[in-house]
């Protein structure tokens, strides 16, 4: 995929002393799953175009990805669109490319920083599974950002098929640099939930570093937190009472309250289900617990109550799944006593021969 940055500040081609990339260079650099190429397809004194285009290596994406592709899908590592959007992978690249420009320095023409240029920026193609167009405008619309957008459909030969999540993005506003980019790496990934990376505190770090100056007034932040933080309770509590000086943090949002509330008052043939295998679990007088397909851990919240289970182990295909039913089981909040009656394993799946590491679910993990 390839993200487009222009500028028509006279001269147009100081964008070159702002990024630090010379416009007649092209510039390749290594990313932990590829490479990022840098070039100028257009250069003059009245208009310049910086161009990043990702080269995603599947097999150097499969090997360290966390979750791609989706729940459920054992081939998701490596079938999947990542190659194609903007994702957080763009995130690491604008960061390594630019790291000078995105904490305001210019060396050979340091006035340049604080002066707000004219940009036009064209990410083609970006992901909003789960919002759309509306998520995308509340994101940017916000920041001053004039949003065009043109949505993909599924298969152009089969219109009956219906529209993608995928869109051709277009932001128009005069902004300094250092804005610019550091909005581009926040919000980029927050539009879909495949995160390359695994999240914890230090995320919290970058978040609110490169958010310093305009996430705290964004109408939208919890969102922005939360999705960015792949929706972990913990931290994007965390990230927002540190946005918010100290200050405590009741509810993440009225909206949260609200699905919560209604997912208590209703309850689901799942959730009925789910409390009969406890239970009959329970009469059985077993002692050790295997829950293959353990997704979010419902079956294993349900099971810990339980003291006469010694040992209760989660499987799953997902290591999203994993994360949140850590999450959900409050791990890091348990009695060392009480976390080594649990276990958790990510199955890997390999199409010759089925093999299954072991992972073992830690305080320090």
């Amino acid at each position: 995929m390839i993200l487009n940055i222009t500028t028509t500040h006279k001269p147009a081609t100081d964008l070159g002393y702002l990024l630090h990339k010379h416009p007649d260079k092209f510039q390749t650099l290594e990313l932990s799953v590829g490479k990022a190429h840098v070039f100028y397809p257009e250069k003059s004194e009245e208009k310049t175009t910086i161009s990043v285009l990702l080269d995603i290596d599947p097999i150097d994406m499969g090997r360290g990805a966390r979750n791609l592709g989706g729940d459920g899908f054992a081939l998701g590592h490596y079938v999947n669109d990542r190659p194609y959007v903007a994702s957080s992978f763009m995130s690491v690249a604008l960061s390594k490319a630019f790291s000078s420009a995105m904490n305001g320095k210019c060396k050979d023409k340091p006035e340049l920083v604080d002066v707000k240029l004219p940009f036009e920026v064209i990410i083609a193609v970006i992901p909003a599974p789960k919002g759309g167009e509306i998520l995308i405008r509340k994101f940017f619309e916000p920041l001053g950002y004039k949003v065009e957008l043109i949505r993909h459909q599924l298969d152009s030969k089969f219109p009956e098929w219906g529209d993608s999540k995928y869109f051709t993005l277009k932001l128009i506003h005069t902004i300094t640099t250092k804005e610019l980019l550091s909005h581009l790496y926040v919000l980029i990934p927050t539009l879909d939930n495949d995160k390359h990376y695994f999240v914890s505190e230090n995320e919290i770090e970058k978040l609110l570093q490169k958010g310093e100056g305009w996430l705290k007034e964004h109408p939208e932040k919890e969102q922005i937190i939360r999705r960015y933080l792949i929706n972990l309770n913990s931290l994007s509590r965390q990230a927002l009472e540190r946005l918010s000086e100290g200050e405590e943090i009741g509810d993440l949002s009225d909206e949260l309250v609200e699905k919560t509330e209604k997912q208590k008052r209703k309850e689901t043939l799942h959730d009925k289900r789910i409390k009969l295998v406890a239970e009959k679990i329970t009469e059985s007088g077993a002692k050790r617990v295997l829950d293959l397909g353990c997704g979010e851990g419902k079956l294993i919240r349900q099971l810990i109550k339980q003291k006469q289970f010694s040992e209760i182990v989660g499987m799953d295909v997902s290591y999203n799944e994993l994360i949140k039913a850590k999450e959900r089981l409050h791990f890091d909040e348990m009695s060392p006593k009480q976390k080594e009656r649990i276990n958790l394993f990510p199955r890997l799946i390999n199409i010759q021969r089925p093999t299954v590491r072991r992972i073992r679910c830690s305080s320090s993990s």
